[in-house]
């Protein structure tokens, strides 16, 4: 009987004690087949819930996230302001993960949906979303964010403390229960296609009748997670990882390739070919840099296109356009130029405009800047319009 329970037992006899699954006992009592039984059980439990803990913290990010949400009866799927395609398939993936456990979802927006791709994206894939302005119109208390990691963009936003965080963008947000920020991926739809695959689903055009007994992912939910990876990534050629050409290749054959072309491919507003052209014509050109200020614009999200148009041109290396409406001057950023970190150079050209902000990744970024505060209201000077392209050239080259 003492044999077997050597593993537990250390210490000196002939001193008197030893030590028992972690406990002085006396040396006598500890050979008495109750106590190295009961010593034997403390092992066993400790090393069993050690097992399940470990078990758990190593759980697949997508069955985590599935549990979280199993546990609440309705939650709100919150995208950035002025959603994209990337942000509109990553909470589509996000509400059928919901959807598995039965959990009711709710996907919303602050800002608008006005560039032609992405309204394409929400007509073709008939998508229920719901726009909001201020927090109290939030379907749920419990919210997910994705593809960003702070809310912003509506009244009270400051207020909001998501339960999860699903993103790709640099930044110090996090969920209170969940958070699974990825910056080195070009794309937060790819992380969601690894949770489909997490929890074992399977593509519906890969399943014959009968046969759906996995959680299935639509030919929708397919076609637009793909091009959310897609667009993010400019059809997989900028600010790639590995994990977006897996996830590809995971949705292909479940995707609705007519669908994925007309979305692609929308018809574009008047104001928007001009805006471009605008932009080509009157651009200002330093070096391999080019900037443009296209003036007062309606749509906003002509900017970044014409911050692509720019980039075309032979010769350009990295590109910044912006332009004014209600009130707010818009920038867009564009570098394929290793010496510029375009996220970084527009934050610090910004810096010290109060109520500004800008960020991104190294080849691309964004910001937005108060008219009023630009002019100088506030703790600051001002800054004009002049002054500002000169910063803009001198942070592309490094000298801010």
């Amino acid at each position: 009987m003492v044999d077997r329970f050597t593993a537990v037992i250390s210490g000196d006899p002939s001193g008197g004690v030893v030590t028992v699954g972690g406990l002085e006992v006396d040396a006598i009592t500890a050979t008495d087949p109750l106590v190295l039984s009961a010593a034997v059980l403390v092992v066993v439990l400790v090393g069993a819930g050690s097992l399940v803990l470990y078990r758990w913290l190593n759980r697949p990010p997508g069955d985590r996230l599935r549990r979280l949400l199993a546990k609440r009866d309705e939650v709100a799927i919150l995208m950035h302001p002025n959603p994209d395609p990337d942000a509109m398939a990553c909470a589509m993936g996000v509400a059928r993960l919901a959807e598995t456990v039965g959990t009711d979802v709710t996907l919303q927006y602050p800002g608008q949906i006005r560039h032609q791709e992405n309204r394409a994206f929400r007509t073709l894939l008939e998508l229920d979303l719901e726009q909001i302005e201020a927090a109290s119109e939030l379907a749920a208390d419990d919210v997910v964010l994705v593809d960003h990691n702070t809310a912003r963009g509506f009244t009270g936003s400051q207020q909001i403390e998501p339960i999860a965080v699903v993103d790709h963008h640099p930044g110090n947000g996090s969920g209170t229960q969940f958070t699974d920020v990825r910056p080195d991926y070009g794309a937060a739809s790819t992380i969601v296609v690894e949770y489909l695959t997490d929890i074992g689903a399977k593509l519906a055009a890969e399943v014959d009748d009968g046969e759906a007994s996995a959680p299935l992912v639509s030919e929708s939910l397919a076609t637009g997670l793909l091009y959310g990876i897609q667009s993010d990534t400019n059809q997989l050629t900028k600010g790639c990882s590995p994990a977006e050409f897996d996830a590809s290749a995971t949705l292909f054959p479940g995707i609705d390739e007519d669908l994925l072309d007309r979305i692609a491919n929308p018809q574009v507003a008047d104001e928007v070919l001009e805006i471009k052209a605008d932009a080509i014509r009157n651009r200002r050109v330093e070096g391999s840099f080019a900037i443009c200020d296209v003036g007062s614009i309606g749509n906003v999200d002509a900017i970044p296109q014409a911050a692509d148009e720019l980039m075309h041109l032979e010769g350009v290396t990295a590109v910044v356009v912006y332009g004014e409406n209600d009130g707010t001057l818009h920038l867009s950023g564009r570098s394929r130029d290793d010496r510029v970190h375009m996220g970084e150079t527009l934050r610090h050209v910004v810096s010290d405009i109060p109520m500004a902000s800008a960020g991104g990744h190294a080849r691309m970024g964004g910001g937005e800047i108060s008219i009023e505060h630009m002019a100088g209201l506030g703790p600051s000077d001002g800054v004009s319009r002049e002054e500002f392209e000169q910063r803009l050239f001198a942070g592309l080259s490094g000298e801010r």
